[in-house]
C-alpha cells in the first residue's frame, strides 16, 4: 500500500514538438506526486498528452521545461527552455539597438547618450545569457552526479554486505575465494547502474515494442546484459522465474513474438519491465489493444506484481471504468493539461471539471434502464470558460482535491464541496 513517501515529483512539466516555426504544447505545465507504493492513474482522452508525459518522465524525450524528481534526485531537466530565453533576449536586444542606431543618425546631439544605453542593453543581454547558460551547465551536470551518487550508495551498501560475509567465512579459504569474486562481479554491474533504470515501462502495443528478431529469452533479458551481467546460468534461471510469474512457461524463452497472443505478448513487455527490479513501472495503456477478458488478466497481473513486489505504478490509460478499479489517484489531462487531480473515490463521487464531468457521463454500464437514461454531458471549452482576464491555474479546493480554474471557478467549486 502506498505510504507518505513522495517516490517521483513532476514540477512544471513542459514538453513541445517544434512545428516548423510553432511549437506543439503536448505537455504544459504539469506537476503532480507519486507515493511510494501508490497507483496512480493518468487519464484523458486520444492525443491530450498522457504518453508524451510518461515518455518524458523516463527521459525517452528531452523535456522542454520543468523538472522531474525521482526518489529525491533530479533525473530530469528541461534546458531548452533555457535555450529559448537567450535566444529571445538577443532577438530583443537587437531590435532595441538597431531602433537606437537608427535614432543616433537622425539627432546627433543625443549620440553619447544612446551609446550608454546601446552598453546598458548589452550588459543587460549579456547577464541574461550568463545566467541561462548556468542553468544548462547546471541541468547537464545534475545527470551525471545523480548516477555517481547513486553508485556510490550501491557500492557502499554491498561493502557493508560482504564485509560481513567475508567475517564468517574467514575460515574457509575456498568458501572466502568464492565470496570475493562475487563481490567484484557484483561490484562491476554497480558501476554500471543508473537511477532512471529503476523505472520502466511497459508500451503500448505489445508487438511494436517487442523485436521480432529477438527470442523471448533475448528480449527480456536485454537489461541485464547491458548492466553487465555475463553469467549466462543466472541470467537463464531470472528469465525462467519472471517467465513463470507473469503467467507464462520456461518453454516459451526460445521462441519469437509473432508466435504469441497479444496478451501473451503483453505479459512478455511486463517480464521485461519486471526483471530489472524496477521501483516504479509506467504502464502506457497496457490494455486498451487487448480483448476485455484479457484486459481482467493483465490488470490482475500487475495487481499482484504490485503487491508481490511493493512496485509503484503510473497507470496511463483513457478507460476510466478500469483507472478505477486499478489507482488510489486519479488526474485528468485535457489539451496537454492537468485539469483535475484527486483519489479515485472522489473523482467519481465529486467530479468538479466540467471535462471529467464529460469523461463520467460517457462511461456505459450493463443496465439497459439507466442506459436509455443516460445523458452525455459535452465539454465546450470556449464556452465553460472566460479566462481573457481572470487567468486560471491548477488549485487546491479541498485536501488533495486540485482543480484547474481561476479565481471565480475557484469559488464555485468550493460552494458545491460544502
Amino acid at each position: 500500500m502506498a505510504n507518505n513517501e513522495v517516490l517521483l515529483k513532476v514540477d512544471h512539466l513542459c514538453q513541445y514538438f517544434r512545428l516548423g516555426r510553432k511549437d506543439l504544447k503536448a505537455v504544459d505545465d504539469v506537476s503532480f506526486e507519486i507515493k511510494k507504493g501508490e497507483s496512480f492513474g493518468l487519464v484523458g482522452e486520444s492525443g491530450c498528452g498522457k504518453t508524451t508525459t510518461g515518455r518524458a518522465i523516463i527521459k525517452l524525450y528531452n523535456i522542454t521545461s520543468g523538472n522531474v524528481y525521482f526518489k529525491g534526485e533530479r533525473i530530469g531537466a528541461g534546458i531548452r527552455s533555457y535555450k529559448d530565453a537567450i535566444s529571445a533576449a538577443r532577438n530583443d536586444a537587437a531590435a532595441k539597438i538597431k531602433a537606437l542606431r537608427a535614432e543616433k543618425d537622425a539627432d546627433g546631439a543625443r549620440k553619447d547618450q544612446i551609446r550608454e544605453e546601446i552598453n546598458k542593453i548589452n550588459r543587460e543581454l549579456g547577464a541574461v545569457v550568463d545566467r541561462n547558460r548556468a542553468l544548462i551547465r547546471d541541468a547537464k551536470s545534475n545527470s551525471k552526479d545523480v548516477d555517481k551518487r547513486y553508485v556510490e550508495s550501491l557500492l557502499t551498501a554491498l561493502k557493508a554486505e560482504y564485509e560481513q560475509k567475508f567475517a564468517v567465512a574467514a575460515g574457509d579459504p575456498e568458501r572466502l575465494a568464492s565470496l570475493k569474486k562475487e563481490y567484484q562481479n557484483r561490484c562491476r554491474v554497480a558501476k554500471k547502474s543508473k537511477l532512471i533504470t529503476q523505472i520502466q515501462m511497459i508500451f503500448q502495443d505489445p508487438i511494436a515494442s517487442l523485436d521480432p528478431r529477438m527470442t523471448v529469452r533475448d528480449i527480456i533479458s536485454e537489461g541485464l546484459v547491458i548492466k553487465g551481467i555475463t553469467d549466462k546460468e543466472y541470467i537463464n534461471e531470472k528469465v525462467y522465474e519472471i517467465l513463470e510469474m507473469v503467467g507464462l512457461v520456461r518453454e516459451h524463452a526460445d521462441r519469437y513474438p509473432h508466435e504469441f497472443s497479444g496478451g501473451q505478448r503483453q505479459r512478455i513487455g511486463i517480464a521485461r519491465a519486471v526483471i530489472m527490479q524496477p521501483e516504479m513501472i509506467i504502464a502506457d495503456e497496457p490494455v486498451s489493444a487487448l480483448d476485455v477478458s484479457i484486459q481482467a488478466q493483465v490488470i490482475n497481473l500487475l495487481n499482484d506484481l504490485r503487491e508481490r513486489l511493493g512496485l509503484t505504478i503510473l497507470f496511463i490509460a483513457h478507460d476510466l471504468s478500469v483507472v478505477k478499479y486499478f489507482s488510489d489517484r486519479i488526474g485528468v489531462m485535457y489539451f496537454g493539461k492537468m485539469v483535475e487531480l484527486a483519489d479515485s473515490d472522489e473523482i467519481f463521487k465529486n467530479p468538479l471539471h466540467p471535462y471529467t464531468k464529460s469523461l463520467l457521463s460517457a462511461i456505459p454500464l450493463p443496465d439497459p434502464v439507466y442506459e436509455k437514461q443516460r445523458t452525455r454531458i459535452i465539454y465546450n471549452p470556449i464556452a465553460e470558460h472566460n479566462y481573457e482576464v481572470d487567468k486560471p491555474s491548477f488549485r487546491e479546493i479541498t485536501p488533495g482535491h486540485f482543480v484547474y480554474c481561476n479565481n471565480a471557478e475557484e469559488e464555485k467549486y468550493k460552494q458545491q464541496c460544502k
